[in-house]
């Protein structure tokens, strides 16, 4: 909520005049918007799960291979393909890297890189559009699932087409590598990793830059925020077998009851945030699942508990970690349980890093962004505890400077009467009914993207 009225806060300020030159800019994406929205609808109508981005990634290919890049097609594949045999022991039909990353030079300057996702999510659509999804797919674990781009990266592909088609016809504004990336996976946080592994930074020009949007359900169509600094957090998943001896319900003291040792772990963890973290640092650690037993009167040998970890500094997601295999362990010996018997606890090493924009790009870039857009259609907001896996692109080489800014998509009106306490608020990404405001929300983008872009190749 603190986020909304911060958002709404940023409803007053005060009209800017944007230059001369944006308004330019707006009227060249305006007159491309219909193709961009051609484009945007067949995406969301023909989703495609993580690793297995076929089809869109083939579209990417051929949009910007058709604007005159030089692009290269399956980037990742082969660290992709060894993750999932490692993994899952069997490879899947289609299963693979469906990275594309596209070049092209136009002079003297630095290297940019633009980045979109390309992938969506096992949800049935519940939207009600003439173009929802009704695709059905598998997984790339083999598991039977509806599809849906319900947190829009459909929506972030066609920006990345828009704005790659206004800065190819604005050549004279700007010198430099241009590097445009469709990345895959980022729904499983898999995606910048396998395309990075696979040579990103080596086989191709290395980025001074890298810059993304993202758009968002939970901000209304027709602004731009952004977060400078830590902006998404450090996100972990963390899996506890707890171990225990089972009896008949009636007879409890026979057994060791993994049920109430569970429940002992779950009170415990509430105290790593509460007295083990800086208050003026943040961090989350949710159970989102507590299983355990089948019958009434039977006391089970095991329950098991599934948590999800948020945390920005390092230092503190170190203490979160380190702090829920202590409590784990510490409430079964409490228990009087055997060595034997100690919890398993299994802590993803795939997680998804904290996204930190480079405060002094995000300066720039959203500066330009507000010259070019309008001030009053630009404004902060809270960091987020969500995650994504653009950290990466920071993350494997610390001397790139990162920023993704957000991009709304909810009904302008329906977001401030959610506001007001006038109705609900608007469906928000990974919901079925997430449904963004297509007009606004892709001119916004490619007109942002666009503007930010020249800007970070002005030295």
């Amino acid at each position: 909520m603190t986020r909304y009225l911060t958002t709404a806060a940023m409803f007053t300020a005060m009209m800017l005049v944007a230059p001369a030159y944006a308004a330019d800019l707006a009227e060249t994406v305006a007159d491309d918007h219909a193709y961009i929205l051609d484009l945007y609808k067949h995406l969301h109508e023909n989703p495609e799960l993580s690793f297995k981005e076929v089809e869109t990634a083939a579209r990417l290919a051929k949009e910007l291979k058709s604007l005159g890049f030089d692009v290269t097609e399956r980037v990742g594949d082969a660290w992709v393909k060894d993750k999932v045999m490692k993994d899952e022991g069997k490879l899947l039909p289609d299963v693979g890297g469906y990275g594309v990353v596209a070049v092209m030079k136009n002079g003297d300057g630095p290297t940019v890189m633009l980045r979109a996702d390309m992938d969506a999510l096992p949800l049935e659509e519940k939207t009600g559009l003439d173009y929802a999804s009704k695709v059905m797919s598998q997984t790339h674990t083999g598991k039977d699932a509806p599809v849906m781009h319900a947190c829009a990266h459909d929506s972030h592909v066609a920006i990345l087409v828009g704005a790659a088609r206004q800065l190819v016809e604005r050549k004279d504004e700007w010198s430099g590598t241009l590097v445009l990336i469709g990345q895959p996976a980022e729904e499983i946080g898999l995606g910048a990793i396998a395309m990075l592994e696979d040579g990103l930074y080596t086989k191709f020009p290395k980025p001074e830059y890298v810059l993304s949007t993202h758009t968002s359900g939970w901000g209304p169509a027709g602004k731009i925020s952004y977060t400078s600094g830590y902006a998404l957090a450090n996100v972990d998943s963390v899996d506890i077998t707890v171990k225990g001896v089972g009896a008949h319900g009636s007879a409890p003291h026979m057994g060791k009851d993994p049920i109430v040792i569970g429940a002992q772990i779950i009170n415990a963890l509430q105290t790593l945030v509460s007295r083990e973290v800086n208050p003026l640092e943040a961090g989350v650690v949710t159970v989102g699942s507590f299983r355990a037993g089948f019958k009434h009167n039977i006391i089970p040998d095991e329950a098991k508990l599934q948590i999800t970890v948020r945390s920005y500094d390092d230092g503190v997601r170190k203490t979160l970690l380190d702090g829920i295999e202590r409590i784990a362990i510490a409430q079964a010996l409490s228990a009087g349980l055997p060595d034997d018997l100690m919890p398993e606890i299994k802590m993803e090493s795939d997680y998804t890093p904290s996204t930190y924009n480079d405060p002094e790009m995000t300066e720039r870039v959203m500066g330009a962004i507000g010259k070019s857009i309008g001030e009053d259609k630009v404004m902060t907001q809270p960091p987020s505890m969500g995650g994504e896996d653009f950290s990466q692109f920071h993350r494997y080489d610390k001397d790139i400077k990162t920023v993704i800014f957000w991009t709304g998509g909810s009904d302008p009106k329906a977001f401030q009467d959610g506001l007001d306490g006038k109705g609900p608020m608007p469906s928000g990404n990974h919901s079925p009914f997430f449904a963004p405001q297509p007009e606004p929300a892709l001119k916004l983008g490619v007109q942002a993207m666009t503007a930010g872009t020249i800007e970070l190749f002005q030295e």
